[in-house]
């Protein structure tokens, strides 16, 4: 109850600051609410250009209702997100701002710290020639986002689903939206898609077992019927499908097992099922449009906030594949950045039509104010731009190339270095920042209607057009007051990795890390103590083995206190040199400092490792991380132990 009273202080609170943005909104609103049109704006989340049926790229995953869309509007085959990674993409969305602009660039905002202003760290890890990025961690509401400017327009405003741009003050009901459900500011749907759910609020399940897309579509419904008779509505349906966990309905992955074909770059049933789910609720919210006569005066988009995951594990494999493109979530190749998307505008938009125009999700923001007569405020620079012209078959072209940025470098598959990247046309280029010769940037130039998957470099073929499109860039960077990554001044030339850049199998499709036949044995995600993510542990009479699975693997242990100085011992074998790290958190610490991290180096000659931590006497620990790199073979783990300044043990070791 306390919860709801809340909500809805807040959202008085919001209806009362619209009318300050009121001087944006031009529409008549004299307007019956019958003469006005809606709009329902569904973004998947992390759902790629490959797993939808439009473009045909896919024999297992079973799309019909976007193809329902898809048959009453227009079908992008060149949209992209603004960012791989889904928070940026959302910013991106509601501001019409590009993150590199907002300085929104990692989705870190179901985190405690609160960011606004991103700042390169002073030094970086010694194999990297860039510092690392401090990016913004919640969408600031100083922004006239959608919702305020579609509230102060006069419409009802609702958001349902995954937002992962902020805890309350930084909410959705703090950015212009009536209704917030499930209100849970988290990176996914909690430990379960399937209930009892883990929303820490009132929100709970109608029935054992309900899927939280199944409850999403109805909730969104609901509302549609309560508010459609008294005013034009904004509904935000952000899915949480489909992102980890890797769960789904047991019917359907039984369906999709039978259907799996091995010689098919997809072949995950779990997956497929989840992808199955999301079309459904699709379907639901299209039903109820069809079924209250709604049908002629409600605008609905569809698109993805970033490109398929293709680095994590689910049934022994990745979850899915972008093929023909290159690359997926957390780089920018286009498989992480080119996404499905289909706008349906009743009445203006040729049912069934297709564009290989590009568009970008920031221009999903004038592009929607267009469409319902409300203007952009004049103070707030736009990098969108609105594409009417092109829904109502015009012949329109953007004035300004598109920018992705993104300066983060998550170790995953077809990983780059912090990157940015600039379209014009056919056109791509990749500037990888401070990688060539004597800190010059280095780049990526590919043809993208002759080399779809990026495959073949052309930078030193045509240095004439990598310069004039990174001047560009340059300009963008300089324009929007871009912060981007400096040189590290702790740089280590023997450390560097050049071969890993943009390494992926001979095939052209990324694969999981090559885990030997011991993994089919019995594998334990905790153990003595120590809990693994992206990892499982393997115990032998010999020692444990740690297969990593995926990027961002990591051994972690809760609950003890440990008196310091003190260093972590780790005795590791593996089969090539390794990069890993320790982090920690102290018992005052809420989270985890950007400075409470230690990297480590171990050689297949160097097994033994100390790891000396810069604590204070008297400082204690309640949470200890050791983060290990995706390896082709095992790492056999034979002891690890945290010692005090007197040589004691003080956690127990395997």
């Amino acid at each position: 109850m306390e919860k709801m009273l809340q909500n809805i202080v807040s959202s008085c609170l919001m209806v009362a600051s619209g009318a300050v943005l009121s001087g944006y909104a031009e529409a008549s609103l004299s307007q019956s609410v019958h003469e006005r049109m809606n709009v329902i704006m569904i973004l998947a989340d992390d759902l790629g250009w490959s797993d939808t049926t439009l473009y045909g790229m896919t024999e297992l995953y079973e799309t019909p209702n976007i193809e329902r869309l898809a048959e009453r509007g227009m079908t992008f085959t060149r949209a992209y997100a603004a960012s791989p990674l889904c928070s940026p993409t959302r910013a991106s969305i509601l501001t019409g701002q590009n993150p590199a602009r907002l300085g929104l660039t990692n989705p870190s905002a179901h985190l405690p710290a609160v960011t606004l202003q991103a700042n390169p760290d002073p030094t970086g890890p010694v194999g990297e020639k860039v510092t690392r990025m401090r990016t913004v961690s919640r969408l600031d509401t100083r922004y006239p986002t959608l919702g305020k400017l579609l509230q102060a327009g006069g419409y009802a405003t609702g958001h349902f689903g995954k937002w992962h741009l902020g805890h309350p003050p930084f909410s959705p009901l703090e950015h212009g939206f009536e209704v917030d459900l499930p209100a849970w500011p988290g990176p996914g749907p909690g430990r379960s898609y399937i209930a009892p759910w883990s929303f820490s609020n009132y929100f709970e399940e109608n029935y054992p077992g309900e899927h939280i897309e199944d409850r999403m579509a109805k909730e969104a419904i609901k509302w549609m019927q309560a508010v459609r008779d008294e005013r034009p509505f904004y509904s935000q349906y952000w899915q949480f499908s489909v992102h980890g966990p890797w769960e789904a309905k047991p019917e359907l992955i039984e369906y999709y097992r039978k259907k799996i074909d091995l010689s098919t770059p997809q072949n995950s049933p779990t997956y497929a099922a989840m992808v199955h789910t999301l079309d459904d609720a699709v379907g639901a919210l299209l039903d109820e449009v069809d079924r209250s006569g709604q049908a002629d005066r409600t605008v609905i988009i569809f698109i993805s906030d970033n490109g398929g995951n293709m680095y994590s594990l689910v049934d022994g494999t990745v979850p899915t594949d972008n093929a023909p493109l290159r690359g997926g979530k957390a780089n920018i190749f286009e498989g992480g950045i080119r996404v499905p998307a289909v706008v349906v505008w009743p009445g203006v938009t040729e049912p069934g039509s297709r564009t290989d125009v590009i568009i970008q999700s920031t221009d999903l923001y004038p592009t929607i104010l267009s469409m319902l007569g409300l203007a952009p405020p004049q103070d707030h620079p736009l990098d969108g731009e609105d594409f009417t012209p092109l829904l109502r078959g015009e012949d329109w072209q953007r004035a300004r190339p598109i920018i992705t940025y993104f300066p983060h470098n998550p170790p995953v598959h077809d990983w780059l270095p912090p990157s940015m990247a600039i379209h014009e046309g056919d056109w791509k280029l990749i500037r990888l920042f401070h990688q060539g010769q004597d800190g010059e940037h280095d780049y990526l130039l590919f043809n993208l209607r002759e080399d779809m998957g990026e495959t073949t470099n052309l930078a030193n073929r045509y240095p004439e057009r990598v310069r004039t499109m990174d001047r560009l860039m340059e300009d963008y960077i300089q324009e929007a007051g871009v912060v981007v990554p400096v040189r590290n001044p702790d740089f280590d030339p023997s450390q560097y990795r050049p071969e890993l850049i943009g390494v992926q199998n001979i095939d052209g499709r990324p694969r999981p890390p090559v885990i030997p036949d011991s993994m089919l044995g019995p594998r334990l995600r905790e153990y003595q103590g120590w809990i693994a993510r992206n990892a499982e542990f393997e115990p032998t009479e010999n020692g444990t083995w740690i297969h990593v699975l995926s990027g961002n693997a990591l051994i972690n242990k809760h609950g003890f206190l440990v008196n310091t100085p003190a260093a972590l011992e780790l005795h590791l074998e593996v089969a090539e040199n390794i990069l890993g790290r320790v982090q920690w958190r102290k018992t005052d610490e809420r989270d985890f400092e950007e400075d409470a991290v230690v990297h480590f180096k171990v050689r297949p000659n160097e097994q033994r490792v100390t790891v000396p931590l810069p604590l204070a006497a008297g400082d204690t620990i309640q949470h200890l991380r050791v983060f290990l790199p995706v390896t082709q073979a095992p790492i056999k783990l034979h002891e690890i132990q945290f010692r005090g300044e007197d040589g004691t043990s003080l956690v127990d070791p395997f």
